[in-house]
C-alpha cells in the first residue's frame, strides 16, 4: 500500500487549494451572512475543470477517479464547506447524465454542466420519503412519446437557480423497482418552487421544495431504462457519500489549523496557549481521527473506483465515520477559541454550523449503520473486515 499521493494528485491538490484561498475563503463568511449563491465563482470553478470531475471526457468531463476528485474536494471545502457542498451534488447529477443518458440527452445537457455554464440539482427526498427513498411518490405516466411529472421533491440544493434536475419519479410498481430516473429542464411549464429555507448553515447555496405539476417532458428524458432509477440514484449516492465525507474532513483540517495558529497567538495566565497540555491534547486527539476519517475516505473511493463487491459498505462506513469525526473536531476547535470561536468575527462557528448538516444528508449516519450491519449479518462478513 502507497499512501503518498502521486505527482498528478499532487498537482489537483495544489490547483484547488489555489482556488480555494483565492476564490472561496475570502468570500465565505459574506456568503454566509447574506445566504448569497456564487454563480460567478461556480462558472470560474467550472472552468478549471471542478465542476465535471468524474464525468466523461467525451461530453466535457475530466473523467477523473473518486479518489482524486476526493483531494480536490477536501482542498476545495478549506476554502468553504458549503459552495463546495454544491459543487459535490452537481458533480454527481451531471455524472448522471454523462453515465446514463441517451447521446441528444448527454450532448444537450452535459458539455454546459462540466464547464460550469449551467448548474445541476438532485432530486431524490420527498416530504414523506427520506430515509425510505424506494417509497418515493412523484409519479412520471407515459403519454404519447411525453412522460407527465407529477408531485414534489423538498430540500432540493441549488433548487430556483439551477438548470437542470435529475428527477427520480416512478414509472411502475411500489418500491425501488417501479422508480425511473430523468433529466429535466428546470424551466418547464409546471414546475414551481417553493421559499428559500432558512437553515443553520449551508448558506451559500439555497434549498427548495420543487413541485410538478403535469410537466412535460420529452421520453428520451430517461436515463437508463423504466425502472434503473434507484440503482441510478444508488449509485450516484454512493459517490456522493465519499463526496460530502470529502467536505467533512476538509472543513475540520482547516478548523484544526485555524485552532492550532490560535494556541501560538492567544495568551492567557501569562503564557501562550500552545504550552497547555490540555490543549496539546485536543489537537493531538483531533489530528489523529482526522488522518484516520481521510485514510478512510480515499480507502472507500478507492474501493468504488475498483468497483468493489462491497463498495457499497465501504462508503456507508467512511461517510458515517468522516462525518461524525468532521463534526467532532469542528467542535473540539471551536472550543479552543472559547468565547471568540463563537462570534462571526471567526469562522469557527460556521465551520460546526456547515458541517452538521453531513451527518444527515446522502443517507443519515444512522441509515449507513443500517447498511453496515446488514451486510455484517450475511456469510461471509468476515471478508469485509
Amino acid at each position: 500500500m502507497d499512501f503518498e499521493l502521486n505527482e498528478e494528485q499532487v498537482a489537483f491538490a495544489d490547483m484547488a487549494r489555489a482556488f480555494a484561498q483565492n476564490e472561496l475563503e475570502p468570500n465565505a463568511g459574506e456568503w454566509d451572512l447574506h445566504q448569497t449563491f456564487p454563480v460567478d465563482v461556480l462558472k470560474a470553478a467550472g472552468e478549471l475543470g471542478f465542476c465535471g470531475l468524474y464525468s466523461h471526457e467525451d461530453v466535457g468531463g475530466l473523467g477523473l477517479s473518486r479518489l482524486d476528485s476526493s483531494i480536490i474536494f477536501e482542498q476545495l471545502a478549506m476554502g468553504c464547506t458549503s459552495t463546495t457542498a454544491f459543487i459535490t451534488i452537481h458533480n454527481m447529477a451531471t455524472w448522471m447524465i454523462s453515465e446514463f443518458g441517451a447521446e441528444d440527452v448527454r450532448q444537450q445537457w452535459c458539455p454546459q454542466l462540466t464547464a460550469g455554464e449551467k448548474l445541476a440539482s438532485y432530486c431524490l427526498t420527498e416530504p414523506n420519503a427520506g430515509s425510505d427513498a424506494g417509497s418515493l411518490k412523484t409519479s412520471a405516466r407515459r403519454d404519447g412519446d411525453d412522460y407527465l411529472l407529477n408531485g414534489s421533491k423538498i430540500f432540493i440544493s441549488g433548487a430556483g437557480a439551477t438548470d437542470c434536475l435529475v428527477v427520480m419519479a416512478r414509472t411502475g410498481e411500489e418500491g425501488p423497482k417501479g422508480i425511473s430516473a430523468f433529466a429535466v429542464d428546470a424551466t418547464l411549464p409546471g414546475i414551481t418552487y417553493g421559499r428559500k429555507e432558512e437553515k443553520m448553515g449551508w448558506n451559500s447555496q439555497p434549498t427548495r421544495m420543487i413541485t410538478f405539476e403535469d410537466v412535460r417532458i420529452p421520453a428520451s428524458a430517461i436515463l437508463g431504462q423504466e425502472g434503473d432509477g434507484f440503482r441510478i440514484a444508488m449509485r450516484g449516492l454512493d459517490g456522493g457519500r465519499i463526496n460530502i465525507a470529502t467536505c467533512s474532513v476538509g472543513t475540520a483540517q482547516q478548523a484544526l489549523n485555524k485552532a492550532t495558529e490560535y494556541m501560538h497567538e492567544r495568551k492567557q495566565f501569562g503564557q501562550s496557549l500552545a504550552n497547555f497540555q490540555a490543549l496539546q491534547f485536543k489537537l493531538a486527539n483531533a489530528a489523529t481521527e482526522l488522518v484516520a476519517a481521510r485514510q478512510m475516505v480515499r480507502m472507500a473511493a478507492t474501493r468504488l473506483d475498483n468497483n468493489h463487491p462491497d463498495k457499497t459498505t465501504y462508503c456507508a462506513m467512511a461517510k458515517r465515520f468522516a462525518t461524525d469525526v468532521g463534526y467532532n473536531v469542528a467542535d473540539e476547535a471551536l472550543q479552543i477559541f472559547g468565547g471568540n470561536g463563537y462570534i462571526k468575527e471567526y469562522p469557527m462557528e460556521r465551520f460546526l454550523r456547515d458541517n452538521r448538516v453531513h451527518r444527515i444528508l446522502e443517507g443519515t449516519n444512522e441509515i449507513m449503520n443500517v447498511i453496515i450491519a446488514r451486510r455484517l449479518l450475511m456469510q461471509n462478513a468476515a471478508e469485509l473486515l
